[in-house]
């Protein structure tokens, strides 16, 4: 008899968690997805309202920073010419 009871229990127990998740799954995509979409929006937000600003109806315009790391006056080192020795 406990045998019987704790395969129901076990059956049972499935059963809610796949109706739980069924039922809960999208709302915690949803939320997900609108949280993804907020943080790209304050990261992005401000680049997109400069942007619309400034170009008219057909027109094309490419905006660049400069990258921090790539400094062309930063002397890197000095060449060396080697040989390959046989």
């Amino acid at each position: 008899m406990v045998l019987l009871q704790t395969i129901l229990l076990v059956i049972l127990v499935y059963y809610a968690v796949k109706l739980l998740l069924r039922w809960l799954a999208p709302r915690l995509l949803n939320y997900a997805v609108r949280k993804s979409e907020q943080r790209f929006g304050q990261q992005f937000g401000n680049f997109h309202e400069a942007a619309g600003k400034e170009t008219k109806d057909g027109e094309t315009s490419i905006f660049k920073r400069p990258n921090p790391k790539s400094n062309p006056s930063k002397k890197v080192g000095e060449y060396i010419d080697f040989e390959e020795i046989d």
